[in-house]
């Protein structure tokens, strides 16, 4: 694993910086962490974050597109971004004599993009078509109903990409507002890695940035204890039922998080997990199994995912509830705790091999908990977790309520 020092900073009247020195790499890194999403669009079209981040790559006051995107792969770069629920991040990669490049670019786009009115029709359509195609796969799709049944009436159960009536409604003027709103907000937090120092970073970065940052406005919080979780289904032509349920979580500052890791590790996220063992290898209900946990600031998520034959439902299900059940009653066995663990540290490993991964450690870090830890201090968090933590927390989260459950079944 490549080795890392880790600091960050608060700028002056600016954001924060994190850095992951990595003295012998050839690369950089830089994403600039935005804590906004679909969460933040209450009272607000869905759909509309993510339309920001589009449009910021249609061109500049000094820039067009075409320009945007040839200056860093002319120079072997790339850019990219993304939506959450709750972050946008705008991130580039190369060489690390391409760091004031990419600095130059990324910081060019997110403050500086114009949102040119004919190019806001033309990416509404491509996000129209975004939409679409995610709604005409079942296994992409499910991930939308089962928010809607997870968190009804927050923006938290909205699809990311909005809908197409949502999306029709969003006009420049918002686009601009929420650029404004949230892209100048002074706890985002800009991460670099790559073989430098912070000054040196600091001394590229700080004339690229705006004169003004403002304090952030807050997200509207989520209450799962007031929460009533549903059921949806999606009836279309389709031989494969599509089985998703979900279980509200403690959110990212718990501490129960590593053992809910641990626990998605052991139920669902591997080919040795409970329910990939006993769903397809030994009953054969399935082909796809899956599991995963997510974490907002103040609730999160614990989901299993399942594509079978509709016949197989009623089984399906009863064995995942009883493999849940029995975490709960008895806890996991030592030896598939152990498992679990390493393949945890040895996933963490692997992609901590990559300059990026070390740029997302950090500025996440930063973003989330204001502390960048080591990998060797997550290690010795994660190993310290014992077969109790993995009880207790699953009888926590499976025990207080039922599930959402979301399907995409045949029409009968």
């Amino acid at each position: 694993m490549s080795t890392a020092h880790y600091q960050w900073r608060q700028i002056p009247n600016g954001p924060r910086l994190a850095l992951a020195t990595l003295p012998d790499s050839e690369c950089a890194a830089v994403s600039i962490h935005i804590p906004v999403g679909s969460r933040d669009e209450s009272g607000l079209p869905a759909g509309l974050a993510h339309f920001v981040e589009h449009m910021v790559f249609k061109g500049t006051k000094t820039r067009s597109a075409r320009q945007l995107s040839l200056e860093i792969e002319n120079a072997g770069g790339q850019i990219n971004a993304c939506t959450s629920e709750d972050q946008t991040v705008y991130e580039g990669r190369g060489d690390a004599d391409l760091l004031p490049v990419l600095i130059d670019v990324l910081t060019d786009m997110v403050w500086n993009a114009t949102f040119p009115a004919a190019e806001i029709n033309l990416e509404r359509e491509v996000i129209n078509e975004e939409i679409t195609m995610y709604r005409e796969s079942p296994t992409d799709h499910i991930g939308d109903l089962l928010s809607s049944a997870l968190w009804p009436g927050h923006p938290l159960g909205n699809p990311i990409s909005g809908t197409i009536e949502s999306i029709s409604r969003i006009d420049r003027d918002q686009l601009i507002a929420f650029r404004d709103l949230h892209h100048h907000r002074d706890d985002l937090v800009i991460a670099v890695a790559g073989p430098f120092t912070i000054d040196q970073v600091e001394a590229t970065l700080i004339p690229k940035l705006p004169d003004h940052f403002h304090p952030a406005t807050p997200s509207h919080p989520f209450d799962h204890q007031t929460a009533t979780a549903r059921t949806v289904t999606d009836h279309r032509a389709t031989d494969q039922l599509q089985l998703a349920l979900a279980w509200h979580t403690p959110g990212r500052h718990s501490e129960t998080r590593h053992a809910l890791r641990l626990l998605s590790l052991m139920l669902g996220e591997t080919a040795s997990s409970r329910l990939f063992l006993e769903l397809r290898e030994e009953r054969g209900l399935c082909y796809q199994i899956s599991t995963d946990v997510t974490f907002f600031h103040e609730t999160g998520a614990f989901e299993v995912h399942a594509g079978l034959d509709p016949a197989s439902r009623s089984e399906a299900l009863d064995t995942i509830l009883r493999q849940i059940d029995d975490i709960v009653r008895n806890g996991p066995r030592e030896t598939e705790l152990q498992r679990a663990k390493r393949l945890a540290i040895s996933q963490s490993k692997v992609g901590f091999e990559s300059t990026a991964t070390h740029a997302s450690w950090a500025g996440e870090g930063v973003l989330d908990f204001d502390h960048i830890p080591s990998p060797r201090e997550w290690r010795e968090t994660i190993n310290s977790v014992t077969t109790t933590d993995i009880q207790q927390i699953a009888r926590q989260v499976f025990n207080s309520r039922q599930p959402a459950i979301a399907e995409i079944a045949p029409r009968h």
